[in-house]
């Protein structure tokens, strides 16, 4: 049983990245900065009282997840172009994940409708006792139905203090496999839609990093990286301004990740080149309640 206390933060968490999306969506673009984009959105994250949870994910057309910019990145948004915008806020450690998709060619509205039904097809039917299949059922029927594939090797979680996937996973996809059954706890549910194949894969670019846990007492570094982030995601862009420049935080993160301190996140892109949709919501599960949709 979660107590008040920590229902009260993640109802906070949830408040903020609940108005921060829907203040991004309005930012979105032709033209745009990505850096800018994104460090607008962090920017507002504190400035209603929370922290990022994960850098701001902002995955253009085919790429589906875990790309943020980097440090003098000159990337725009593009015209006629789908947009994830992938949020996570904590406040002390209890995150609300959230996720919206903003198209810049009324083409591309039919995609993003059949990942905003599914999510809501999901949060129909999730509950205590729940089997997580029956969510992938969900998700994979009204996305199929309006003739699109959900992403098969993408899936929502569970969510601990300062853990972003903390080891339940929830399939896009009626998986029947998939048999373990949802209990009181906080899980982010995640349709992914494309009208490519139903697959993504690793791409060479790596942004986001997270540690693989707590650092011995002498190194600095870790201990620094281990105080400010605990094993949330982190990213260069952050990791620049906090070292004495570029080049130091790319040689620090290259060393730690030869040594197997640190865990990747490669960009993912849909195998086949297909555009990608993405909404998502945070719930608790005792009471059913989506926290990512208040303000």
């Amino acid at each position: 049983m979660i107590s008040e206390e920590v229902v009260e933060k993640y109802l906070k968490a949830g408040s903020i990245a609940s108005r921060v999306r829907r203040e991004a969506e309005s930012l979105v673009k032709p033209g745009v900065s990505l850096v800018e984009l994104t460090e607008a959105i962090e920017s507002r994250i504190m400035e209603l009282g929370g922290q990022p949870a994960f850098p701001v994910n902002i995955s253009i057309n085919d790429v589906a997840a875990h790309y943020t910019p980097m440090p003098g990145d000159q990337s725009m948004i593009p015209d006629s172009s789908v947009v994830k915008i992938d949020i996570g806020v904590h406040v002390d450690g209890y995150i609300a994940d959230t996720a919206t998709t903003v198209t810049l060619n009324p083409a591309y509205e039919p995609l993003l409708e059949s990942a905003e039904k599914a999510l809501e097809s999901a949060l129909k039917v999730i509950g205590n006792g729940v089997p997580v299949n029956y969510v992938g059922k969900a998700i994979e029927d009204s996305i199929r139905m309006r003739g699109f594939k959900p992403i098969r090797n993408l899936t929502g979680h569970s969510i601990d203090r300062f853990i972003i996937h903390s080891g339940v996973s929830i399939p896009n996809y009626n998986d029947y496999r998939a048999k373990h059954k949802l209990v009181d706890g906080v899980y982010a549910i995640e349709p992914f839609a494309t009208n490519g194949e139903g697959l993504v894969k690793d791409s060479p670019t790596i942004a986001i990093y997270s540690l693989r846990g707590a650092p011995r007492p002498r190194d600095e570094l870790l201990k620094k990286l281990w105080e400010t982030y605990k094993t949330l995601p982190f990213c260069l862009r952050w990791l620049s301004k906090t070292l004495e420049s570029i080049d130091s935080a790319q040689r620090a993160l290259k060393e730690l990740t030869t040594h197997g301190r640190i865990h990747t996140y490669p960009v993912l892109v849909e195998a086949s080149g297909g555009l990608v949709s993405q909404y998502e919501h945070t719930v608790l599960i005792n009471g059913r309640e989506v926290i990512t949709t208040t303000i």
